[in-house]
């Protein structure tokens, strides 16, 4: 195939799609371009795989930092490794998109791969990558009923008329400030994939915005169908097989009572138990008994028996409105709710709906346990997660436990998306919270279950929630053009039936949205009065919900970290470290609180001690807080007794030196005579110099207002106290105690160098100079190069 490239507008922006160059040896491929954002898909045919019971076909979203200029943060590994969250989701997205429009039929194996080559982290890859892989399949041999389109949907109100505007195709600016994130794949008349997180917008504008993005998709659609005209492949034909056509006649005829037996006991389970086996079993031997010649092949007999069962359910349910399990079609199963299920966790809950059980655990932590997130479009930080499981045994199976399938990313991103419109910002509820559901039972509809269990968790761990969230899965039955909607879908009612709808909101609106589709799509009507159904089932929800706990916990679990958010200048970023992060190494070291700075001077202390918190948090409020002249502290703790002065810590971590003038109203002759160490005084401060170095007193206006001498401090033999009389001459008034640094360097700024002297008048030669300089200096460490 010769080079050829193709644009059109698309959302007023550039689209360009190119073949013909790249990855010739695929079936077909695709270099798709928006802005300065590409990727490239590619398509590879396979052979038959008539063994398999399912359609094998096989996505790929392949992330690579180049696109962005990055390089792996990690020291030691530089390799892209497994595929991201993000990577899965929208391998998902693609799937969901073009999977349904593969013929029933059509069992050969096909993977497509799509890379990412280049973003500009304005335009989204993930819309551009299904519109390449639609084309590469529409320009392909394979047989497909494409193409389809997608477009990305935003909503934003405007703050001063609160009138609402739809945004087509949205920047990753714009989305930041978007109430709706709504993405669509569509074909010509029919929606395919619907994937929504939006921040509680009504019903009624995401049904509009429907209507949107099917104007925009249908350009795109034409525009790949006038492509796949020009260059595209003769598409493979697809005959049905003779041979499972044959059986399905046969069942239908012989085994038809069977069948609806069989049914009615898989109602209560979304799969394991030995009924279907049994009986696929039984149609064998008797059919074998029949004409022993004849060649049977037990996998055909069971996509036979499955074919009948869904067809009498599906028709039972839009002639009649009998559902299997003989429910209304509008009616959930019984919900059961309980919270505070587990002791030591910090909050937890069950929630249960029918044969669907779900326990939701919710996690707190201090705000350096967010998760921080590398792509090729840079670094951010998720402050609340949510992670889905769902073991073997809910289904009533063995099976070997692994990772996290792409199944149960999918469904714990939807109910991470559900909740997040709600969950308090970190001024308010400065932590980060974990939420993990275990799927105990599952019948049908798990990730909703988990939306619910998620909100009664975190009400009972005490996060203040904006609103509690429900979710509700809608399905559809249909015969040509009637079709019956059905609320709180079962496993069976899953797989018989043409969609999985799944609505999640508060009372005031959607927060989340995932349409998956079996048949060729919905009709713009039908999405409507989907979403109106959902809106019903979801506030009966909720009702049941808050009669068990109607509010958030008005406190955190006793287990739960405490955490106290502290604001400080930038400037004193460093003071709160300290030389080599002394200072903070000696407050988590005493108090036991783990403490967090960040660059625009937040402080975060955290610990499971309310009064180490409490602790930690005042010691970095006394260090940055501005000490004035004249302000009293009362309980100064003497540290340091020097020949000249004492040091005497006012706040904590922060030292001022009283000279010995400054320590009563008379004469004193040694500190010793008026201070111990450990001692506790009342100081006031004095001045604080141009460097910031505080100097402190104990004398006070009061001629009798002075310090106590210490219980171990002896009388003079006059009978008089030591430490009074006239002060000495060397330290006159006005001239105060030598000045050194916080870091004990002597200062050397001052007015009054002349003849070795400081400001003071005491030679630096003077041995109590040296003397200090020894205390203050000689066990500073040595620096370091940085």
């Amino acid at each position: 195939m010769e080079k050829t490239s193709v644009s059109f507008e698309f959302a007023g922006k550039t689209l360009t799609l190119e073949t013909g160059q790249l990855a010739k040896q695929a079936t077909s491929s695709i270099l798709a371009r928006l802005g300065d954002t590409m990727v490239l898909a590619t398509v590879v045919q396979g052979g038959t795989r008539e063994d398999l019971g399912y359609f094998p076909l096989n996505i790929e979203y392949v992330e690579r930092l180049y696109a962005g200029g990055k390089i792996k943060g990690s020291r030691w590994v530089k390799r892209e490794g497994r595929p991201s969250d993000d990577a899965v989701l929208i391998g998902r997205l693609i799937d969901r998109s073009i999977r349904p429009l593969f013929p029933k039929e059509y069992k050969n194996e096909v993977q497509v791969i799509v890379t990412v080559l280049s973003v500009d982290s304005e335009n989204d890859p993930d819309i551009l990558s299904i519109i390449a892989v639609s084309a590469a399949l529409a320009i392909s041999p394979i047989s497909w009923k494409g193409p389809v389109g997608a477009i990305r949907i935003g909503y934003m109100k405007d703050p001063e008329n609160g009138k609402g505007e739809f945004l087509l195709n949205p920047t990753t600016s714009e989305s930041g400030l978007s109430d709706l994130d709504l993405v669509v794949s569509q074909a010509k008349d029919l929606t395919l994939m619907i994937e929504a997180g939006a921040k509680q917008v009504p019903e009624e504008i995401v049904h509009e915005a429907m209507k949107h993005a099917h104007d925009e998709t249908k350009k795109v659609i034409n525009f790949i169908d006038d492509l796949a005209k020009k260059i595209g492949a003769k598409k493979t034909e697809v005959t049905p097989s003779a041979a499972y056509a044959e059986m399905v006649a046969i069942v239908e005829k012989s085994y038809k009572q069977e069948i609806v037996k069989l049914a009615a006991s898989l109602a209560n389970k979304e799969s394991g138990g030995s009924e279907m086996s049994e009986l696929i079993t039984m149609i064998f031997d008797q059919e074998k008994m029949k004409d022993p010649t004849q060649e049977l092949d037990k996998k055909i007999i069971a996509k036979a028996v499955e074919s009948i069962m869904y067809k009498n359910i599906r028709h039972d349910v839009v002639k009649s409105k009998k559902r299997v399990d003989g429910r209304a079609v509008d009616e959930i199963r019984p919900l059961s709710v309980q919270v505070g299920v587990l002791p030591r966790t910090h909050g937890s809950a069950i929630f249960q709906r029918g044969l669907t059980q779900a326990l939701t655990v919710a996690t707190l932590g201090s705000p350096r346990l967010e998760q921080l997130i590398e792509s090729a479009e840079g670094e951010e930080t998720k402050r609340y997660m949510h992670h889905y499981s769902m073991p073997p045994y809910s289904v009533g199976e063995t099976g070997r436990l692994f990772g996290p399938s792409r199944r149960e990313i999918g469904h714990g991103a939807l109910a991470e998306r559900a909740l997040l419109p709600i969950i308090p910002s970190k001024d308010k509820f400065p932590y980060t919270i974990r939420v993990v559901s275990e799927i105990l039972s599952s019948n049908g509809s798990t990730s909703m279950a988990a939306t619910c269990g998620s909100t009664l968790a975190l009400m009972d761990a005490g996060v203040p929630i904006e609103y509690p969230v429900a979710g509700i899965s809608i399905g559809m039955m249909s015969e040509g053009k009637d079709y019956v909607l059905l609320t709180d879908i079962i496993g069976l009612e899953d797989f018989s039936g043409d969609m999985d709808f799944k609505v999640a909101g508060t009372e005031k609106g959607v927060t989340a949205i995932q349409l998956d589709v079996k048949i060729p799509g919905l009709t713009i009507a039908q999405v409507g009065e989907i979403l109106e159904r959902a809106q019903k089932a979801r506030m009966f929800i909720l009702e049941k919900m808050l009669t068990v706990i109607p509010k958030e916990r008005p406190e955190l679990s006793e287990y739960a970290p405490k955490i106290e958010m502290i604001k400080i200048p930038v400037e004193k970023i460093g003071e709160v470290i300290g030389p080599g992060g002394r200072v903070i190494k000696n407050i988590i070291a005493t108090t036991g609180a783990t403490i967090d700075v960040e660059d625009d001077g937040s402080v975060t202390v955290s610990g499971t001690d309310d009064e180490a918190v409490k602790k930690a948090a005042e010691w970095v409020r006394s260090i940055t807080r501005e000490i004035v002249p004249g302000e009293v502290f009362e309980e100064g703790v003497v540290k340091r007794i020097l020949p000249f002065g004492a040091f005497v810590e006012f706040l904590p971590g922060k030292e001022g030196m009283v000279h010995v003038s400054q320590m009563a109203q008379g004469f004193v002759k040694s500190p010793d005579e008026v201070v111990t160490i450990g001692q506790k005084v009342k100081v006031r401060v004095a001045e604080i110099d141009d460097q910031g170095r505080v100097n402190l007193s104990m004398k006070f206006g009061d001629a009798n207002d002075t310090q106590p001498r210490s219980p171990q401090q002896p009388a003079a033999p006059s009978g008089r106290p030591m430490g009074t009389g006239t002060a000495r001459p060397g330290w006159a008034e006005g001239r105060d105690r030598p000045r050194y640094s916080p870091a004990g360097n002597r200062n050397t700024a001052g007015p009054d160098r002349r003849g070795g002297r400081d400001d003071s008048g005491v030679s630096s030669d003077h041995p109590l100079t040296r003397q200090f300089r020894r205390e203050r200096v000689g066990s500073r460490p040595p620096f370091k190069k940085r």
